[in-house]
């Protein structure tokens, strides 16, 4: 039982995007139809507004985002 039992992995516990203060660049992606090179590209420069970088990962905050895109005429 001791093998099992360790195999055994906690459940996760996925939260919708909406609930989200952050998001990871994959999540990001599939939130705005953004491409992976555009968001780096974006999230690169030093004035971004939306990016949280920790470490070298960086997350995206939504609501600073989707204000952004609101504003935006192209990106």
């Amino acid at each position: 039982m001791g093998a099992k039992a360790a195999t055994l992995k906690e459940p996760k516990h996925d939260v919708p995007v909406w609930h989200k203060l952050t998001m990871n660049m994959d999540e990001t992606m599939a939130y705005t139809g953004i491409g992976r090179d555009k968001l780096r590209e974006m999230t690169n420069r030093e004035d971004c507004p939306f990016v949280l970088w920790i470490g070298n990962k960086r997350l995206i905050k939504r609501k600073v985002l989707d204000e952004y895109i609101t504003q935006m005429y192209s990106v």
